[in-house]
């Protein structure tokens, strides 16, 4: 089998990103800890989501990047922090879902790769969702 090319487009995580979520894991344990009264359910939920938000930021610094494309295809992040590679004729489409909640819009980019779907969001990439699909379509041979 022959490997796979070197990539052409890489979308990675933004670097503070992990730094943040991790800022936020202490935050969250001194903060069951501060407000420790002797309630152990408290302390727990503090803790557990303290811990949680840092599993989070350490896949972001394990497998920062999320989507990568070359001229035969995409790799995309697959799982907690494996790879799954995609070739180009087994991608049906790349398009953008917009959608508004609460007076937020959310973008995400969607690639059906027919048995699988593969969602990135803003953070996911580093990159507002609609220039990736633009890229992704203009780097697709044919």
């Amino acid at each position: 089998m022959q490997p796979p090319s070197s990539p052409v487009h890489q979308w990675r995580v933004p670097p503070a990103l992990p730094v943040v979520k991790l800022v936020g894991a202490v935050a969250l344990a001194g903060l069951g800890l501060l407000l420790y009264e002797g309630d152990l359910v408290q302390l727990a939920l503090g803790l557990v989501a303290a811990a949680g938000l840092a599993a989070w930021a350490l896949r972001d610094l394990l497998v920062p990047v999320r989507l990568a494309a070359d001229p035969d295809g995409l790799t995309v992040v697959h799982g907690l922090a494996g790879r799954r590679r995609l070739p180009w004729a087994s991608v049906e489409a790349i398009t953008v879902d917009r959608r508004t909640r609460f007076g937020l819009a959310a973008e995400t980019l969607e690639i059906d790769a027919g048995e699988s779907l593969h969602l990135f969001g803003r953070y996911d990439l580093d990159a507002p969702p609609d220039e990736v699909a633009e890229t992704l379509r203009a780097a697709r041979p044919g």
